[in-house]
């Protein structure tokens, strides 16, 4: 009896070590998990991030590209190769786009912090670019990285890269279009800047920044300096008539001789922004600093200038026509800051080739700048204007059509012509009673029609005209009239206007 009593109990105790360890083994029951949750004070799109107080909203776009009659994705069709109109010039082009973007938003006792970042990749058809001893040179275009927006928004501050506060809010997309519209600024690519906005209400704000120009998409427009410095290499002008010569049939009066940053563009800005349309006023100070007269600092250099700028934009919403038309309008005028005109997406040289019943071929070249000095001078700014427009409208519900149109003026300084014709007239032998005048004037007009069959996907043609009407006449000839580039021979040229037809195919989802 005490035998089994014995093991009775040193079963019962055995039993109770094994559960002992069998608890101990067990896992500590997990927390519950945290899903995300929607963010309603910002709109559709946004979730908390699981953890944090701060909300989120990922978007961007696909979009695919098709255009006929252009070497470049909604570029002007100019310049090499488009602008040889040969064999080396493409018959179309196509794109394809991922754009992503990441919209963060805090709220805070100061107000909400925001950061936005917009990044793209693309990949472009691959373009010739040139000849040299008989072979095509090595292409230009495939994939390509930008980066569009990054910046943080705190108490009516901007910090970082994105659209200037100079700009009208449709960029230079009045009504659809193309990258190129000249008539105002386009920092669509955005600009790295330091921004403040005050909001007044009702619809009324005022805004200032310091912006960086040099870092926009095609940095700064030029400052020609036009001399001959008679040496080989330097950054001080041309090494010779010839050189000049050679140039300036590819739109290069001079070489581009901006120095050092020294002041961050000064811009301001005033809207009105309510539910009948907007209007919107802006300024920019920018600030001219320049190398030297010759390749080394002993030659001296001109006194900085500044240059200037004015805009005025005018939307109208809501039109008779129809719901949800508008018409979009802005008009600007420049002193020394041409790209406030010719803006960030335009090119800052140009040339394009046609036809002639005169000669070997024509052509048409025009140069854009902020300003021109040579040796000794100071620098003589550059004067534009020019405006841009658009009016949309809704056919039918998921039917939508646009036309839009730009004009711009260059006008150059007596110092500045002077300066640029010495150089024409020593390099290219023009015939007896040319016309040499640097000033042009450039015209686009457009329409398109957009398909959105569901929403967020959007199936868009668009047709768009440009006429170069540049200012000099005559023929040129002589050595310095071949142009590489485009496999173009020394040759009699006739100095004439040019044109250019280009059609867009896209297709883009919105997400």
């Amino acid at each position: 009896m005490k035998l089994v009593k014995s093991l009775l109990l040193g079963s019962a105790a055995g039993l109770i070590a094994v559960s002992g360890a069998q608890a101990a083994d067990l896992p500590v029951k997990a927390k519950a998990v945290e899903y995300v949750r929607i963010c309603s004070l910002y709109g559709a799109g946004f979730y908390y991030i699981p953890g944090t107080d701060t909300c989120i909203k990922l978007g961007g776009y696909v979009r695919a590209d098709a255009l006929a009659n252009t070497n470049g994705d909604y570029s002007i069709g100019q310049g090499a190769p488009q602008g040889g109109k040969n064999r080396l010039s493409g018959y179309y082009t196509t794109r394809a786009r991922m754009d992503f973007t990441v919209d963060t938003r805090t709220a805070t006792e100061y107000g909400v912090v925001r950061t936005y970042a917009d990044m793209v990749f693309s990949y472009d058809t691959p373009s010739v670019t040139g000849t040299a001893n008989g072979a095509t040179t090595a292409p230009t275009g495939a994939a390509s990285l930008g980066l569009y927006h990054a910046f943080i928004q705190f108490a009516g501050f901007t910090f970082g890269r994105t659209v200037s506060i100079f700009d009208a809010p449709w960029q230079s997309y009045p009504a659809g279009g193309p990258d190129f519209l000249p008539g105002g600024t386009n920092w669509v690519t955005g600009i790295n800047q330091v921004a403040y906005t005050a909001d007044f209400g009702q619809g009324i704000t005022g805004s200032v920044a310091l912006q960086d120009q040099s870092t926009g998409a095609n940095g700064q427009s030029n400052l020609w300096n036009a001399s001959v410095v008679g040496v080989a290499g330097g950054v001080g002008g041309f090494a010779t008539a010839a050189a000049a010569g050679a140039a300036m049939i590819q739109g290069q009066y001079g070489v581009s001789a901006w120095g050092g940053t020294r002041v961050p563009d000064i811009v301001g800005s005033v809207r009105v922004d309510q539910a009948w349309g907007l209007f919107q006023l802006s300024a920019v100070a920018h600030n001219i600093h320049s190398g030297y007269y010759g390749t080394t600092e002993l030659t001296g250099h001109p006194d900085d200038k500044w240059g200037w700028a004015v805009q005025g934009a005018l939307s109208i919403k809501n039109i008779p026509t129809g719901a949800g038309d508008s018409i979009n309008l802005q008009a600007v005028y420049t002193d020394g800051a041409s790209h406030y005109n010719f803006q960030s997406l335009f090119p800052q040289t140009l040339f394009m080739y046609g036809g002639s019943g005169v000669a070997y071929q024509s052509l048409a070249f025009a140069g854009i700048a902020d300003g021109v000095f040579g040796t000794g001078t100071g620098i003589d700014t550059v004067k534009t204007w020019g405006f841009r427009g658009g009016y949309t409208h809704n056919w039918a519900p998921g039917w939508a059509s646009g036309i839009y149109g730009a004009y711009a003026s260059l006008r150059y300084g007596d110092t500045g012509k002077a300066l640029i014709c010495a150089n024409f007239a020593a390099g290219l032998a023009p015939s007896a009673g040319a016309t040499c005048n640097p000033d042009f004037n450039l015209a686009v007009i457009g329409g398109n029609i957009v398909w959105t069959p569901v929403k967020g996907l959007a199936f868009t043609t668009d047709v768009s005209y440009v006429w170069l009407d540049q200012k000099y006449s005559g023929t040129i000839s002589g050595a310095n009239t071949a142009n590489a580039a485009v496999a173009k021979p020394a040759a009699t040229y006739e100095l004439k206007d040019q044109g250019n037809l280009q059609v867009l195919f896209r297709a883009q989802r919105n997400f």
